[in-house]
């Protein structure tokens, strides 16, 4: 892999910032494993990671989804188990779905559980939490509102949040879409993570943005794009 990316920066300015088509253009052709390489989107931004109230963490509907059918898993009961399943749910129960997550049966993406019931999910959470399983209000995952949680899950709708170096990660497609749509969807990330600035905030808050394939190299954006 390493003469393999050497090879591929051969042909990039490494020190230039290119326009999103321009970007999205280069990732594309640099994506030739033998598999359907996902494209990321990794933007460090201009914030103190350690106060919590610098965090940035919130949820988007890519218009053209992330490539990947999610498996979504509902914990509710009565009615809105029904509404669950309706929708799409891969998984859906009360008790029973919970005994089986407390046993390790864990075979899905993302779960979603209704308010009433999350004081018995929450008892999972050392289980949960190290696998990104556990439900949040703020990624819209703990919710009464389970038809419009599973709907928009399994059309596209991810979670993006900064980690411990003020780093966002997020899928934006596959290196099979066609240029146009792996290029709304970025917008589409970009403008979320523009318009959830921390207050606190000082500075530069786009500081460097870069896309990449699987196994491609990353490529820089330039900053000063208007999103």
């Amino acid at each position: 892999m390493g003469k393999r990316i050497d090879n591929m920066k051969k042909d990039l300015d490494m020190n230039k910032s290119y326009s999103l088509e321009e970007a999205v253009e280069l990732v594309k052709k640099n994506a030739t494993a033998k598999f359907d390489e996902t494209v990321e989107v990794h933007v460090k931004l201009g914030i103190d990671p350690k106060h919590s109230e610098q965090q940035v963490r919130n949820i988007v509907s890519l218009p053209h989804g992330t490539g990947k059918t999610k498996k979504v898993a509902v914990v509710a009961k009565g009615e809105k188990a029904k509404e669950a399943q309706d929708a799409g749910a891969d998984l859906c129960g009360g008790s029973d779905l919970i005994d089986e997550i407390a046993k390790g049966n864990m075979n899905f993406d993302v779960l979603v559980v209704t308010p009433d019931l999350m004081k018995d999910v929450a008892k999972l959470g050392k289980m949960l939490g190290p696998c990104g399983l556990m439900p949040n209000p703020k990624s819209g995952t703990v919710t009464f509102d389970v038809t419009t949680a599973v709907k928009e899950l399994k059309a596209g709708r991810i979670e993006f949040k900064s980690d411990v170096h003020g780093i966002v990660h997020a899928p934006i497609g596959k290196a099979s879409f066609p240029n146009k749509n792996i290029v709304e969807n970025l917008k589409a990330i970009m403008d979320a993570i523009v318009r959830h600035k921390p207050s606190a905030s000082k500075g530069i808050y786009l500081q460097s943005i870069f896309i990449t394939s699987t196994m491609g190299p990353s490529i820089s954006i330039d900053n000063n794009i208007k999103f």
